[in-house]
């Protein structure tokens, strides 16, 4: 297309239409502070706040404050200074930083006041407390109603207990001494003890207290039904068809087991003439087999039901394949529907499982004596 096509009076010039450039203007010094101000500030909260002012009210050490204090954000040593000064200094922070305070929840304000760490006036008053006395929370509590001149109104008698075992249990309590290396100290937090004060932080509980005689009826029907279970379970293990060994290794079978089906994690004891093999449903499912192949491994690709193992009469041990998936005995696949006998060291392949079955002569004897003398037909 030629250019002479284009129509000067189609181009509008005019001054509306026309974008002017202007150069960038570059950013102070100033500016840029300012703005690395306004982000740090945006990353204190109300509750930061708070717990950094309550804190240095009582110790009045910055870094202290910096060590104990649990803040929304991994702030620094010299991020928390930056911060006193400013509530110290700046009136606009810290109209700011007192507003926001005082939306906080007052229950969020009395969490955090409750966990600040104690002033020294307050360590000196539960310090009076003996290493070798056992004090409940009801001791605690008096010094706190006596002392209310020292502690915070939201000091609770569970936080002075924990605080003064652990003044204890690193020996820092003014009658304890450090012995000299190689003796004992005077006094040593045994297992059972630690474990003790551990339940009463988890739960909120004095150990020292009388028990609750409901809690006590609860776990005592608790206990009675789990004994229950205990002889339920010990009666069902006589009637169970399959015993499962754990142990590894070559081992003497009893006089009770016909055959064993030993894989690499366990080995599946067969004590009865015809047992099934398979898949254990999934639970809450009411499908059982005698051998859970699962317990040996992987066993999402065996069938729920896949063949049995019986032993005849005559003293053969036959394996017959139900499943989907064909079993290989000896390298030899064995189809679906199909049947064929056992040998004593035979290897069995189920879906990627290996598995060595191992016969016991003498019991497969006294069975085939037994059908012998009363004269019942091969099955």
């Amino acid at each position: 297309m030629s250019l002479s096509k284009f129509q000067h009076e189609d181009m509008d010039l005019s001054d509306e239409n026309v974008m002017v450039l202007r150069p960038i203007k570059k950013m102070t010094s100033r500016a840029r502070a300012g703005g690395k101000k306004n982000r740090m500030t945006s990353r204190w909260k109300p509750i930061d706040d708070l717990s950094l002012l309550t804190t240095m009210d009582r110790v009045n050490d910055i870094k202290i404050v910096h060590r104990v204090c649990k803040f929304s954000c991994g702030f620094t040593l010299q991020e928390v200074h930056r911060r006193w000064q400013a509530l110290l200094y700046s009136s606009k922070d810290s109209k700011t930083a007192r507003a926001a305070i005082e939306n906080l929840h007052p229950e969020t304000v009395a969490g955090v006041r409750a966990q600040t760490v104690l002033s020294p006036e307050e360590e000196e008053v539960i310090m009076r407390i003996k290493s070798t006395e056992s004090p409940t929370l009801g001791r605690f509590q008096e010094l706190i109603d006596q002392n209310a001149a020292v502690f915070l109104r939201e000091r609770t008698a569970q936080y002075l207990q924990t605080y003064w075992r652990d003044l204890r249990r690193y020996m820092l309590l003014p009658d304890q001494e450090i012995p000299p290396a190689g003796e004992e100290p005077l006094y040593l937090q045994s297992f059972s003890e630690a474990e003790a004060e551990a339940e009463a932080e988890a739960f909120n509980v004095d150990v020292h207290q009388s028990d609750d005689e409901e809690l006590e009826a609860e776990l005592e029907l608790q206990s009675r039904r789990n004994r229950r279970s205990i002889r339920l379970l010990e009666n069902e293990l006589s009637r169970l068809s399959v015993l499962v060994d754990c142990g590894r290794g070559p081992r003497e079978l009893d006089n009770n087991t016909i055959a064993c089906l030993c894989g690499h994690r366990v080995r599946f004891l067969i004590q009865h003439p015809e047992v099934s093999f398979g898949r254990n449903g999934k639970e809450g499912s009411n499908w059982r087999v005698d051998i859970d192949l699962g317990l040996e491994g992987a066993a999402e690709k065996v069938s729920r039901l896949q063949g049995t193992i019986r032993l005849r009469n005559d003293g053969v041990i036959l394996v017959a394949n139900a499943g989907r998936r064909a079993i290989f005995v000896q390298g030899q696949p064995l189809l679906t529907g199909h049947t064929t006998r056992l040998e004593d060291n035979m290897l069995v392949e189920i879906c990627g499982l290996t598995f060595t079955f191992i016969v016991n002569p003498k019991a497969v004897e006294v069975v085939r004596q037994q059908c012998a003398s009363t004269s019942e037909p091969f099955q």
